[in-house]
């Protein structure tokens, strides 16, 4: 079996303009909404052997609180800021592990999460949590054909 949870990054902060968009925290929303769904996430029995982020500090933030909650390191990838949806796929079947968690940004993030649902989910807001299972141990296979279940929580 193959997991592939995609999180779009928490809430962040917009209170100081002259921020550069890599260094934005998160706002008092993502501090709260991000512990939550992951919190959920682990209740739902699901297995992660790997939690990739993006550099930017508000995904790396998001990443962390679930990271926490299984018990797993955050693995920094500078190449998820921004990232289209197919460097997102790219990267975690690059991991080569069963289950792997994608914290990054949008449009990305909604494109991708859009595609492998077949349109079931048309926007990814900030902390959602879309999660893709492939019948297939491999992750060849499992980016080149549609997933056989996938499930979307937000806060």
């Amino acid at each position: 079996m193959t997991t592939l949870v995609l999180v779009r990054h928490a809430k962040s902060d917009w209170g100081d303009p002259g921020l550069d968009d890599h260094d934005r925290p998160l706002n008092e929303r993502g501090l709260r909404d991000a512990p939550l769904l992951a919190e959920r996430l682990v209740r739902s029995g699901l297995h992660l052997d790997a939690v990739l982020s993006s550099t930017a500090l508000r995904a790396r933030t998001t990443a962390s609180f679930f990271a926490a909650a299984f018990g797993l390191d955050v693995e920094l990838d500078p190449d998820l800021y921004g990232a289209p949806a197919s460097t997102l796929l790219d990267a975690a079947a690059a991991r080569a592990v069963p289950a792997v968690m994608v914290v990054a940004h949008d449009p990305g993030m909604t494109t991708l999460a859009e595609r492998l649902s077949g349109g079931g989910i048309g926007h990814m807001p900030t902390c959602a949590v879309a999660t893709f299972v492939w019948a297939s141990s491999d992750w060849d296979v499992a980016t080149a054909v549609d997933p056989d279940e996938w499930a979307f929580d937000r806060p």
